[in-house]
Parts: C-alpha cells; structure tokens; sequence
C-alpha cells in the first residue's frame, strides 16, 4: 500500500466532541447504577435505575468506531488488515485489565464482594459464558468487555471471509439477520431456561446469566453501531439526510429511550427481555448517528472536562467498584456514614484519580509502546474505550 492510502488509512476517523460527551455520561451512568450496590443516599435509586443502558451506549460506540475504522479501510485499500487491528486493541485494552486483574487477585481488601470466578476466565474474556452473579459477583462488571473482546476478534475476521468470498453489499443483510436473530434467542432462552425459574429465589441469578451476559443476546448495541458505520461510509446520502434532521434524530432517539424507561421497569419480564435491550440499542444508535453529523446540537459544544472523563473512561470502568469499595471502608472507619452524598462524592473524586493514574502509569505508556511498534503512520485515531456494561 502507498504511503498516501497509508496516511488516508490513518486519519480514518477524527476526533469528533460530541462522542466524548456520550462517553462522559455513559461512563458516570454506569458508574451511579452501579453505586447502587454499595451504601448510597436513598435518593440516586430512581434517576440510577436506568443505568445500565449505558453499557449499550458503550456497545453502540464501539461497534460505530471500530468497524467504522474496517469499512474505512476497506474502502480505500480493499482489505482488512488484520495485524495492525488486533495490536492496536491489545496495546489498547489489555496493560490496564490486566492491572486491574491483579489488584482483583493479589489484594482481597480491593474485592467489592467475596468470591472471584476462576481466573481462567478473566484471562480468556469468557466470564459472560456462566456467570452465576450471586457466587461470583466480585469484577463481575468485566462482562461487557468479554463481549466487545469476542466482537473485536471475529468482527474483522468476519469482513476478511465476506471480502474473499466477494459477498459485496449483500453482507449488510446480515445485520438485521443477526438483529432478528437476537430476538429469538431471548424468546427462546426465556421461555425455556428462565420462565420455569420464576417461583425459585433464584430467578434473577438465572435470568443474568442466561439472557443478560452471553454475548448472542447481547449484540443489539454493536449491531447498530456497525450499521450506522456501514451506511455512512457505503450510502454517502445517507448520512447527508440524517446530517440535515440531526437534531429530529436526536430527539428520536430520547423518545425511543423514554419508551425503554417503562418496557424496561420490571427487567426480569418477558417483554422487557426480548425488546428491552434492542429499544435501547436503537435509541442510542439514532444519538450516535446524529452526534457524528456537524448539524447535531450536540456537535459543536467542545469540553475539556468530558473530554477527559471520555479519556478515563475504561480505567474508570475497570476500576470503579474495587476503588468505591475500599474508599468507603477507609472513610467508613474514620465515621463518615457510607449512604452520605458526600461519601459518594468523595468516591467519584478517588475513582476518576485512580483512573487517572492508570492512565498515566499503564495506559500511556501502552499506547506508546504500540506506536512504536506500528510506527508513527501506523497509528489511527484510538478513542478511549468504551466499557461497557452493568453489574
């Protein structure tokens, strides 16, 4: 490839504002949600409900700016680089999970519950497959990220097949396949494995680990980013008329999220586990699809703060429930009340200096390791990670 695609690869997608807004609140929506599970002000249970859905905001992100990355690529050159990728996530993700993990293992005083799943798990991003909450609920928030880590894996490998196989613009109808098909999983699971649990005390622990953690219920989010990608980059048009009604996007989105607000009430329904999680993909994919065009509100207002806390972000996903954990037991035992606001203030203030001295001690210097590797025209714009996902 010529240094001039070289250069065209590398500057795939600039560094757009409006998504570290999304990152900032999809980040500190998590984070409250999983407050939750700590003493907390009576207060944060109402608006912190719906906090979970900011790990399918995160899922949307990231299927939109890696496979946006991918269809860049292959626009301009014809193939996936595979090597490249795949260093550039594992410089990316693996230094600071890898640190976290070994604060989870070596220091149970930093454990915000008793038992950690096998490490095994942990090391292979299978912990989605099984994970049985109420034994193994320590790190249990890591998830989200098994999830994007088998997406990053075979997504590519997948554009690699469908380019050697020459599937063209047929292969986006695998998207809504893939979409559908995520319906009927969780009909099936539900009405199979799940509903005959309802009267067991078990029933939640049941219903987590067959429909909320495995990775086929829970593709919605990336599948919308991946479309939104898809159609920008290979239907120009399209993205000129969502450019010119960004803002009535916008506002779809919201009004799609509000309705997921009340299907989602009650988690453990049927209703709410077959079309909860595709109601909530869809409206964050409208706000991501309207974020990214110049016409949105949300495009021109630039922030240092969120652009900072976007850059935090996965260190404050990894490391956000041990870093509460022993914060509130510290203060806790100087006599500050744990349920206090300012004791979850103070939490927030040690999670984002714990995440940013990740990013200084680990991440960085990761990052810098990885350029050097790829070389200085190697390396595309990296947005901070996206972590996703809930309890």
């Amino acid at each position: 490839m010529s240094t001039h695609s070289r250069n065209a690869v590398h500057a795939l997608l600039p560094k757009i504002a409006s998504l570290d807004h999304l990152r900032a609140f999809a980040i500190f929506f998590v984070f409250y949600y999983h407050y939750r599970i700590f003493p907390h002000p009576d207060w944060l249970n109402t608006p912190a409900r719906f906090g979970w859905t900011g790990v399918d905001l995160f899922f949307v992100l990231s299927g939109y700016l890696i496979s946006g990355q991918l269809f860049k690529g292959i626009a301009i050159t014809g193939t996936v680089r595979l090597k490249p990728f795949y260093i550039k996530r594992f410089f990316r993700i693996i230094p600071p999970y890898l640190l976290v993990l070994v604060l989870y293992v070596c220091l149970p005083s930093f454990r915000e519950k008793e038992m950690l799943p096998p490490l095994w798990k942990f090391l292979t991003f299978t912990q989605n497959f099984g994970l049985d909450l109420k034994t193994y609920g320590t790190f249990s928030h890591a998830w989200s990220l098994c999830v994007e880590e088998q997406f990053y894996i075979l997504f590519p490998c997948l554009l690699s097949l469908l380019l050697h196989v020459k599937a063209g613009h047929r292969a986006f109808w695998l998207i809504p396949v893939l979409f559908i098909g995520g319906f009927v999983c969780r009909w099936w699971i539900y009405t199979y494995q799940v509903s005959p649990m309802e009267e067991s005390p078990v029933y939640w622990v049941v219903w987590y680990k067959a429909i909320y953690y495995p990775v086929y219920n829970r593709l919605d989010g990336l599948l919308a980013g991946v479309a939104i990608a898809a159609l920008f980059q290979f239907k120009p048009l399209v993205k000129e008329w969502v450019n010119k009604f960004a803002n009535l996007f916008f506002v779809a989105g919201l009004a799609l999220l509000t309705a997921a607000w009340f299907v989602t009430e009650n988690s453990f329904s049927q209703v709410a586990t077959v079309y909860g999680f595709p109601l909530v993909s869809a409206g964050y994919g409208l706000i991501v699809a309207a974020a990214v065009c110049p016409r949105c509100w949300l495009y021109s207002i630039n922030s240092r703060i969120t652009a900072f806390i976007a850059a935090l972000s996965y260190a404050i996903y990894l490391s956000h429930k041990g870093v509460i954990h022993v914060t509130q037991e510290l203060l806790g035992s100087w006599g500050m009340a744990k349920n206090s606001g300012w004791m979850m203030l103070i939490c927030s203030i040690t999670c984002i200096l714990a995440a940013w001295l990740i990013r200084i001690v680990v991440e960085k210097p990761a990052l810098k390791i990885r350029d050097r590797i790829l070389g200085k025209q190697a390396v595309t714009y990296d947005a901070p990670q996206s972590r996703q996902k809930v309890a």
